[in-house]
C-alpha cells in the first residue's frame, strides 16, 4: 500500500509544526577550506536560534559533536548524535505526512548525493530519513525508490506539488524513469495529484558553479497559500537567470492547480550581487522557511533584503519575519530551507 492509499498526505509548510530538524555541520568536502566549517557552525547556529523563537528545534549531530554544537545553538535546542555526511537536513530527512486522525508518517526518499555528484559523500546520510522518523514517532516509515530530496518538491496541501525536470527527471538520479512513473511515485507517497514541472533551476545550481543540487525547486518557485506561489525573478539582464525567472513565471502565471484555481505569481527580485565565490550567485529569497507564526528569511547585507521582507510581510501578515544572514550557507550550495526540515503536529 502506498502512503496515499493509506491515507497519509504531506501537509503545507505553513500548517502547524510540532518541531523542525536541523543537521550540524561536520567535517566534510563541503566545509573543508580553512574557517568555512567554524563559519558554518555559526550560520547553522543563527538559523536553529531564529526557528527556536517560534518552534521546538531538533539537530542532529555527529558523534561527539553535540557538547560544541550546544555552545553555539544556545539553551532551548535539542541535539541528538548520529553519524552524518553533510548537513541539508531538508534533502537527507524524511518527509513528514499526516492522515488528519492523529497519525503522522514519513516518506524516505532515496538519496545518492544530488546526483553522485564528485564532492557529495552520502554513506550515513542515506540513512538518515528513517533514523529522524523514528525518533519522532512517525507510526510508518515509506520507503520510496524514487531518488528524490526534500528540497526537490513543494507542495500546497490540497494536492498541487511543483517539480523540476532536471531533479527528478534527471538521468543522475533516476535514469530509465519516465514523467508519468515519477508523477505516480511521487502522488502515491505524498497524496498530490497535479504535479507542475519547471524545466530547471537557477543556474548557480548547476557545475561548474560549485556546490549545487542540480536544479531544486525551493530555491525558484514556492506556494505561500493555496493558489498563490512566490518566484524568484532576476531584474539584471546581465545575468542568465533574468531569462529563467521570466520563463518560471510565465509558465506558472495562470497555471490551474489540483482545485483548478489559476495561480497568482508573486514576483521577487534577487538581491543585487550577481556573483559570488568567482560564480554566479544564485542568492535567492524564496528559499525562505516558514515556521509557526514566523518567517525566516535568507538575508545577503543587500539592498533588496528589506524589499523582499516587505514582501513576505504583507503574504504572512500574521506571522513575524526574521532576516538571517545566508551567504554562509549559500556558499555551501543552499540556503535556510535547506537545512530546515518541518514535522508538522498531527
Amino acid at each position: 500500500m502506498s502512503a496515499a492509499a493509506d491515507g497519509f498526505r504531506m501537509p503545507a509548510e505553513w500548517a502547524p509544526h510540532e518541531r523542525t530538524w536541523m543537521a550540524w555541520p561536520g567535517p566534510n568536502p563541503t566545509f573543508d577550506a580553512p574557517g568555512e566549517l567554524a563559519a558554518a557552525r555559526r550560520a547553522w547556529a543563527s538559523v536553529a536560534r531564529a526557528v527556536r523563537r517560534f518552534e521546538p528545534v531538533t539537530v542532529v549531530c555527529g558523534p561527539g559533536q553535540s557538547a560544541g554544537a550546544r555552545t553555539l545553538l544556545g539553551d532551548g535546542v535539542e541535539t541528538v548524535e548520529r553519524d552524518l555526511d553533510d548537513a541539508w537536513m531538508r534533502d537527507v530527512g524524511p518527509t513528514f505526512l499526516t492522515d488528519g486522525r492523529g497519525r503522522l508518517a514519513a516518506v524516505d526518499w532515496t538519496f545518492n548525493g544530488w546526483g553522485a555528484q564528485e564532492w557529495a559523500r552520502w554513506e550515513h546520510d542515506a540513512k538518515i530519513g528513517a533514523y529522524v522518523s523514528d525518533l519522532a514517532g512517525a507510526s510508518r516509515t515509506y520507503a520510496s525508490r524514487l531518488v528524490n530530496e526534500g528540497g526537490g518538491i513543494h507542495v500546497d496541501g490540497e494536492g498541487t506539488v511543483l517539480l523540476t525536470e532536471t531533479v527528478q527527471l534527471g538521468p543522475e538520479r533516476n535514469p530509465g524513469w519516465t514523467r508519468e512513473e515519477v508523477e505516480a511515485e511521487i502522488h502515491a507517497m505524498l497524496g498530490t495529484r497535479r504535479a507542475i514541472w519547471l524545466p530547471r533551476g537557477l543556474t548557480g545550481d548547476y557545475p561548474p558553479h560549485g556546490f549545487g543540487t542540480l536544479g531544486h525547486v525551493d530555491i525558484v518557485a514556492a506556494f505561500a497559500r493555496p493558489g498563490v506561489v512566490v518566484v524568484h525573478v532576476q531584474p539584471d539582464p546581465a545575468h542568465p537567470d533574468h531569462e529563467i525567472g521570466k520563463e518560471t513565471a510565465g509558465l506558472l502565471r495562470g497555471h490551474p492547480d489540483a482545485r483548478g484555481r489559476r495561480l497568482e505569481v508573486v514576483e521577487v527580485p534577487a538581491p543585487t550581487v550577481l556573483e559570488a565565490d568567482g560564480h554566479w550567485a544564485d542568492y535567492s529569497y524564496i528559499n525562505h522557511y516558514l515556521c509557526n507564526d514566523g518567517v525566516v528569511l535568507c538575508g545577503f547585507d543587500d539592498p533588496r533584503d528589506e524589499i523582499a521582507a516587505g514582501i513576505f510581510r504583507r503574504l504572512f501578515p500574521r506571522r513575524t519575519v526574521t532576516l538571517v544572514d545566508a551567504r554562509t550557507i549559500f556558499a555551501g550550495g543552499g540556503g535556510i530551507h535547506c537545512v530546515t526540515q518541518q514535522q508538522p503536529k498531527v
